[in-house]
């Protein structure tokens, strides 16, 4: 097979709306690395939840491209996120994944630096040294209700619009009263936009998730949005019962479409994400009116989606690991005075997000692998499951063509 070189304004050109991507956007490495010059480095990315730092100095490594940074609770009770890279000679200073420290210690020459990143000691600098021209370098880091983002950039975009919208939302939830019953973290071997594509559907639910559609439903008029936005009279009823309730609901998407949150019905009788359908914690977390209040689905673009219910919530992360690789993060949080084996089951409260995520793996990377034979070539998506999977795509799009440098992409 003779090789080619196409440029990347001729991939965008000759992109058919209403058609999954060419084949170089989920397997070239210059695709992926424009992916993370031109999105992962400049957009704001969901870090974690908050309560995971629970005490002054407990941190997490976050690693997103070249970058390594530490996120960490600070000694007056804020987070803070920085390079994770010494000011002397580059030394990374956290080696763990997680754990919690006294004071930044870089394990090369020792220099150290307070939870605020001032450096505080360094050994035999000199007179002339200057302590405080040799602080850590800081990341943009935003702490919105209980969930932790990051941005990369120099200069973040806005982050006050979203975080004025969707804060009403996460009230009721309570998230600063909340503690991680579990994490789980895995590996799927495919690009990070089949991830997206896969979420942004149900369109494949009946045939993958036995234990998701007992309380999920399938149905695109409840789970998806018509062309003119509206729903139907069942979920409309839904948003009103709880917005009298004084649990906002009601459905919202950005401009642009970067981020959506609306709270959903699940299927009838259903409280949660069990297999029973019932809540899974007694001691519930949040202050949401009614059991059957559904799920408060929030989802943003490129870092994350979430469901918070009426007894627990959970979070997912996405970040990307390689053109065919790529991590997903899922928090089960509780309330923090719940406790195992007395207000939950462990197994009862994880089961159906392990097995759909375990499953999710399976049908992205059995995409993944579709798409790297030279016979693929983009297909229609459904305008009645995978509405969602255009909206994705569609900005995903959009956000290259606003910043596209010339680019080449070799392809076999």
């Amino acid at each position: 097979m003779s090789a080619f070189s196409a440029t990347l304004s001729d991939l965008l050109s000759r992109h058919v709306p209403g058609r999954s991507l060419a084949q170089p956007f989920y397997t070239a490495p210059e695709i992926f690395r424009h992916d993370l010059d031109t999105i992962w480095y400049r957009e704001w990315l969901f870090a974690l939840p908050a309560c995971q730092l629970g005490k002054p100095g407990s941190y997490q490594r976050l690693k997103i491209g070249v970058y390594d940074i530490v996120v960490i609770r600070d000694s007056k009770g804020g987070i803070r996120a920085f390079h994770n890279t010494c000011r002397h000679r580059g030394s990374i200073l956290c080696r763990a994944a997680q754990g919690r420290v006294a004071k930044l210690t870089c394990p090369y020459h020792q220099w150290t630096y307070d939870l605020d990143g001032r450096l505080l000691w360094a050994r035999d600098m000199g007179g002339d040294f200057d302590p405080a021209a040799h602080g850590l370098k800081s990341v943009h880091c935003r702490d919105l209700a209980g969930l932790v983002y990051v941005c990369l950039a120099a200069e973040a975009p806005d982050f006050d619009a979203f975080a004025e919208t969707v804060r009403p939302y996460l009230g009721v939830h309570d998230l600063t009263e909340a503690k991680v019953a579990h994490q789980s973290s895995i590996i799927e071997n495919g690009n990070w936009k089949l991830v997206w594509e896969n979420n942004r559907e149900c369109y494949h639910c009946a045939g993958n998730h036995p234990d998701l559609c007992r309380t999920y439903p399938e149905d695109p008029t409840i789970t998806g949005v018509s062309a003119d936005g509206t729903f139907p009279e069942k979920v409309e009823a839904h948003f009103n019962r709880l917005e009298a309730a004084g649990a906002p609901s009601r459905f919202h998407m950005a401009e642009g479409g970067q981020y959506r949150v609306a709270r959903m019905p699940l299927l009838d009788g259903a409280e949660s994400y069990t297999v029973s359908g019932k809540i899974a914690v007694r001691k519930r977390l949040g202050r949401v009116p009614v059991l059957d209040a559904g799920t408060l689905l929030l989802f943003h673009y490129p870092t994350t989606w979430n469901h918070f219910l009426s007894d627990h919530s959970l979070t997912f992360r996405v970040i990307p690991i390689s053109p065919t690789e790529t991590e997903v993060t899922t928090t089960w949080l509780v309330h923090k005075d719940a406790v195992e084996g007395v207000d939950y089951d462990l197994d009862t409260l994880t089961r159906v997000w392990i097995n759909t995520n375990d499953e999710d793996r399976r049908v992205v990377e059995e995409n993944q692998q579709g798409i790297n034979s030279p016979a693929y070539e983009p297909g229609p998506y459904s305008a009645t499951h995978e509405d969602g999977v255009m909206q994705f795509v569609d900005w995903y799009l959009a956000r290259l063509r606003a910043a596209r440098p010339p680019l080449t992409v070799a392809a076999e």
